[in-house]
């Protein structure tokens, strides 16, 4: 059917309707100080800084995936934030629990706290950008979560030692332009504004960002650190795997908790016969696709739980997990002389495949080339 013509005898244009984008997810609550695990050394670095009264304006929490980086940068800008934070008797800094600040920073709504995230994309204004695949932080991103707001008046008037505070989680996965727009940022920082880049690569980060950082170190925690993470996280697994799961998290709750949540025992137990046949010098035909099949199916899961989510970095991090099951095995065959070798040429072929996953080659190629690469020769 034509359109109607206007008055004027032109056709009317339709009428663009708006999409209502949905509001971020609320940020998850601060934890205190004290319920920190393992990271007694940076916890004393930022309370040294809050004792100070001296707070400067630029960080970097660097260390391996999952040992506590992005909870101690929310437990750092809760006290940053609230004005009733002091210095108790054992030397270590709280913020009263009922004030309000802190109900709001538990509740995800202070308005002066902001998380960057590439994640973000998700909830941006332009419908171009929600399309994108969340693989990096874009300089939309940036641009509308961080220097926005940073060159607005902070929402609340207080005494606190910081008026606003930034964290850019996964910081590495800001492109050149992101990284870029940040660093102007850090040269000309708005008045009481901290901004704290939390990234498990900061050689990924550009050295004139990280020449303008307090740079706070974050290593893998112990095994009774760990243990204890573990007993107060109230994530169930069976006492035969306890012992296994623990040592491959290799010192990081996050990702014994991401070991735990995504079946990695399970993944353990229905390939243990085949690796171990393999590091025996002995082929299983059916190892490749077993592989494949466990990560494409955790890939799928991952993906269906979350919107816009890209199947590409599904498969990758999927892939990774699968690599990281095999590397454990293959350290547990550098304990012994007489598998050693095993271990070297396991850990030479896990290279060869990271390599190829970066490279998008298919990943059930990738696994069966694997599986015959880890079985090559006897050790």
């Amino acid at each position: 059917m034509a359109k109607r013509a206007s008055s004027t005898g032109r056709l009317s244009q339709p009428r663009e309707v708006a999409v209502a984008v949905p509001a971020p997810e609320p940020v998850q609550a601060p934890v205190p100080f004290s319920a920190i695990h393992g990271q007694d050394r940076a916890i004393s670095i930022l309370s040294d800084a809050l004792r100070s009264g001296r707070i400067h304006h630029a960080w970097v929490f660097h260390g391996p995936a999952g040992v506590g980086k992005f909870t101690s940068a929310l437990a750092f800008a809760s006290l940053l934030l609230d004005p009733s934070t002091q210095e108790t008797f054992g030397g270590t800094f709280e913020a009263d629990s009922q004030s309000m600040t802190q109900h709001l920073l538990a509740s995800g709504t202070h308005p002066d706290l902001h998380v960057i995230t590439k994640e973000l994309a998700r909830f941006h204004e332009d419908s171009e950008v929600r399309k994108k695949k969340l693989t990096n932080i874009p300089l939309d991103v940036i641009r509308t979560f961080l220097l926005g707001p940073g060159a607005l008046g902070a929402s609340m008037r207080t005494q606190a030692r910081a008026a606003k505070v930034f964290i850019v989680d996964e910081a590495e996965l800001m492109g050149a332009g992101s990284q870029n727009a940040v660093l102007k940022f850090l040269e000309e920082p708005p008045s009481r504004s901290v901004v704290i880049l939390v990234t498990p690569s900061e050689e990924r980060l550009l050295p004139t960002i990280r020449s303008r950082c307090q740079r706070v170190f974050f290593p893998p925690l112990g095994d009774k650190d760990m243990e204890r993470w573990l007993a107060g996280s109230g994530l169930e697994v069976a006492s035969k795997d306890r012992h296994w799961i623990v040592a491959f998290a290799a010192g990081s709750p996050g990702m014994l908790a991401g070991a735990i949540r995504g079946g990695l025992p399970a993944w353990r137990e229905q390939l243990g016969a085949m690796l171990e046949a393999a590091a025996e010098g002995r082929y299983s035909v059916a190892l490749g696709p077993a592989m494949a099949d466990l990560v494409d199916e955790w890939a799928k899961t991952w993906v269906e739980k979350r919107e816009n989510a890209s199947k590409e970095a599904a498969n990758k991090a999927g892939a990774d997990w699968m690599l990281r099951l095999i590397a454990a095995s293959a350290r547990g065959l550098m304990t012994s002389d007489r598998t050693r070798a095993a271990g070297v040429r396991w850990s030479d072929a896990i290279r060869s495949a990271e390599s190829e996953i970066d490279a998008n080659v298919n990943l059930l190629f990738v696994f069966e080339k694997l599986s015959s690469e880890l079985a090559a020769g006897q050790p």
